[in-house]
């Protein structure tokens, strides 16, 4: 079985993703990029040659020779520089520990995502994180079904003060109507946006990417869990599949219609239990990692025994939520997943 390491929230992942950066900037040939904090070198380079100009000394002979050179060394850091940021694209996802419940966040460069908001009472516990990652804005919150242990701490989050551009919730529930829905509660409330999702629809993500909603295909009107938003993040690190609380008959489904294949990081079903993740499923799925949400003291029965040993078949690492105080950090880079329990320092 692979292991995870313990790390500190930030310090780990940036210093990995600096070296990570620093080796493919290198490579095409560009300056040394930017370290958190610390503008370039391709930054203070134009400072000196602005300054040379306007001084008269050093290799700054006339004007005309002056403005040309500048020019081209402007283009070619601008191009640089452009490369740099390609390099430096971030996939990460904090799968927090809240318990016996869901709560997602999302690094992708500048954006942050939240799928789920856990139960009322892990609220203090994602704020807490949130507040620890310097969140005060938040691009979308996606909430896959209705269950209290996902959509329970939506009220707090957005009565918080931290901005959110837009709530996601699935088209298809077991709500008797629109006003029940505690999505469109919160969104009203609140005066947030709010979009319904069914599949076949996609989130658009900056510089590439998306969250695209995979089912549920049809709606279950007995059980909310197989109305669970099944969404697929694809960018150019890597993909992960999210499955929020699904159970057999919409895993079935979803298999039956070709739409679950290869990803890097599974978030397991219904937190590991084993009315979910089948072995069909793992074997198509066949993720490097795979990260269950749950308390085993408020679900004595998660992680199923069986779950892990179909994921332990495939030779998948698996991280628990409920080992880590702060919750499990996954990394994408290159196609390969990378997984970490971050403790409070």
């Amino acid at each position: 079985m692979k292991r995870y390491r313990l790390g500190l929230p930030k310090k780990l992942a940036f210093g990995d993703l600096f070296r990570q950066r620093l080796k493919k900037c290198l490579r095409l040939g560009a300056q040394t990029p930017r370290p958190p904090g610390k503008a370039g070198r391709y930054e203070s380079t134009l400072e000196d040659l602005r300054a040379l100009q306007n001084s008269g000394k050093g290799f700054v002979k006339s004007p005309r020779r002056s403005r040309l050179f500048l020019g081209l060394v402007l283009v070619v850091l601008l191009l640089l520089a452009g490369a740099c940021a390609r390099a430096q694209e971030q996939v990460q996802a904090l799968f927090i520990n809240v318990g016996k419940a869901d709560a997602a966040l999302f690094f992708l460069d500048d954006q942050r995502f939240l799928v789920d908001t856990g139960t009322k009472d892990s609220y203090d516990q994602l704020e807490r994180v949130l507040e620890a990652y310097g969140v005060t804005r938040l691009n979308g919150v996606v909430i896959t079904h209705t269950d209290k242990d996902h959509v329970g701490g939506l009220k707090k989050l957005l009565k918080s003060g931290i901005a959110v551009d837009r709530v996601y919730a699935g088209a298809l529930h077991s709500e008797k109507s629109l006003e029940d829905h505690p999505v469109y509660e919160a969104a009203e409330k609140y005066a947030v946006p709010l979009t319904w999702l069914s599949a076949g629809d996609s989130i658009a993500l900056e510089g590439g990417g998306a969250f695209d909603v995979l089912g549920p295909l049809t709606q279950d009107d007995e059980q909310e869990n197989n109305n669970s938003l099944v969404l697929r993040l694809t960018t150019p690190q890597g993909d992960m599949l999210l499955t929020g609380d699904m159970e057999l008959p919409e895993e079935s489904e979803l298999i039956e219609a070709g739409l679950i294949s290869q990803a890097a990081v599974l978030k397991v079903a219904h937190h590991g239990n084993e009315d979910a993740t089948s072995r069909q499923f793992v074997l198509l799925a066949r993720p490097q990692w795979a990260v269950i949400s749950t308390s085993s003291v408020e679900k004595p029965e998660t992680p199923s025994s069986k779950v892990l040993s179909r994921l332990y078949d495939v030779k998948a690492g698996v991280a628990v939520t409920q080992d880590a105080e702060v919750g499990i950090l996954v990394t994408l880079r290159d196609g390969q997943a990378g997984a970490e329990a971050i403790n409070w320092r």
